[in-house]
């Protein structure tokens, strides 16, 4: 099990990292899926790559604990993008996927949480 658990929090990382960089990348890939009612949509997709990149490298060092904790904190505050994913057509479109993909997209994010959890404990 600590192989697994070694092997999750590279991987996570390596994720983090790399979708966090691709926000500043490609922002329009990101506001397409910023529910309407949010507003500075293209503030909050820096900010929130800025904390993927923050927190993904925070898993590699001994704050793996408050990294985790932020990662989930993070991960709950961006899931209404992840409705409005599956509620928006505009938004499907602009991502290349369909509703169904959608619904079947969002409840990775609670396996995102669990395993971000899971390495906030020792």
């Amino acid at each position: 099990m600590k192989r697994i658990k070694i092997l999750t929090v590279y991987l996570m990382a390596f994720f983090y990292v790399n979708v966090g960089v691709d926000h500043f990348i490609n922002p329009d890939y990101f506001l397409s899926i910023v529910p309407p009612y949010i507003s500075w949509k293209l503030e909050a997709v820096y900010i929130s790559g800025f904390f993927e990149i923050i927190f993904g490298v925070g898993l590699l060092t001994p704050l793996r604990k408050y990294s985790s904790w932020g990662l989930i904190i993070l991960l709950l505050a961006v899931f209404p993008a992840n409705i409005y994913l599956i509620e928006s057509i505009q938004a499907q479109q602009a991502l290349g996927i369909s509703r169904q993909i959608a619904i079947i997209r969002a409840p990775f994010q609670i396996l995102f949480i669990g395993l971000a959890y899971w390495h906030s404990k020792s």
